[in-house]
This record gives C-alpha cells, sequence and structure tokens, in this order.
C-alpha cells in the first residue's frame, strides 16, 4: 500500500539545501532533486515543494528527518490510507513541531480526549480555553508559516515515487 503526500520547505539556508535532499532520500529510499526557488518573505533563503509517494508514516520519518534543523521551516502533509487518518505536521525553529490528523478538504480534527481536556479547563475562564483550543489547532504554526506559504504561490512542484 503507498500513499500521497506534500513536503513544502518554506525556507531553508542555500547550504542546507543538499542536506534536506539527502535526508528526505534517505527517508523514501530514492534519489531527491528538489527545485530550489528564491524565498521572498525570508531573503537570502530557498523554498522548494517535493510531492511524494511511499509507504504509510512517510510524513512522519520525512518530519523526523528534519524537525531541530536551524533556520528551517517546512510542512509535511500525508493523505488517508486503509487503517491510516491523513494527517499534517508544521515546524518552525521557534515553536518546533506541530501534527495533526486532518479531513479529506484540510481541516484538522481533534480527538475527543484532547478536547475534553481542553473543556475541563474552560474552569479557569474563557482565556485559558482559548488558548488552548488555540494550541490544539495549531494557529501558532499557521500564523508564523502563513507568510512564508503566500510568498510560495506558484513555485514549481516536483513528483517522487519512493521505492519499496
Amino acid at each position: 500500500m503507498s500513499v500521497y503526500g506534500v513536503l513544502q520547505v518554506h525556507s531553508a539556508p542555500p547550504a542546507l539545501c543538499p542536506h534536506i535532499e539527502w535526508a528526505v532520500a534517505g527517508t523514501v529510499g530514492v534519489p531527491v532533486s528538489m527545485p530550489w526557488v528564491s524565498q521572498p518573505a525570508a531573503p537570502g533563503s530557498l523554498r522548494a515543494e517535493l510531492t511524494w509517494r511511499g509507504k504509510p508514516g512517510t510524513a512522519g520519518a520525512i518530519t523526523s528527518a528534519l524537525a531541530g534543523w536551524n533556520r528551517l521551516r517546512f510542512e509535511v502533509t500525508e493523505e488517508a490510507s486503509e487503517g491510516c487518518d491523513a494527517v499534517r505536521y508544521c515546524y518552525t525553529p521557534d515553536l518546533g513541531i506541530y501534527s495533526a490528523v486532518t479531513s479529506a478538504n484540510g481541516d484538522i480534527l481533534v480527538p475527543e480526549g484532547r478536547l475534553r481536556a481542553v473543556m475541563s479547563m474552560s474552569a479557569a475562564g474563557t482565556s485559558v480555553l482559548e488558548k488552548e483550543l488555540a494550541k490544539l489547532l495549531g494557529m501558532a504554526w499557521d500564523n508564523e508559516l502563513e507568510p512564508f506559504r503566500r510568498a510560495g504561490d506558484g513555485a514549481p512542484v516536483r513528483w517522487l515515487n519512493a521505492t519499496g
């Protein structure tokens, strides 16, 4: 069984780009060459997008391979497959990793247990509830990544099929 996914590197220092390609290649098992273009939202940085096909869990593996790299911002998505929900990972140097299960249209799905935990905090006040809901929805990551997403509109996309 295989799934499709997308890696969007929103900003990376030029010296880091070959290392990103090597890390992704090591994860998906095939050589990777990404179409790097200038990132206007962070002058001196580059951006690239890679559509991949691999086994379920590849998005998590790509995220693990890239997380923690200084000055790198990225998102990885993976479509749903039999027995696996769709997923989205975001990474920024300041915020770290955010992950969420997503619906077919990209909405974030919050598990019942997490919602119940946040609701139990509502006794502490509306501002606490709003803050916790914002965390569940990844609003801080969206706020930080949105200028980079917009700057990349129209960037070239490369397709990649993983082996195995």
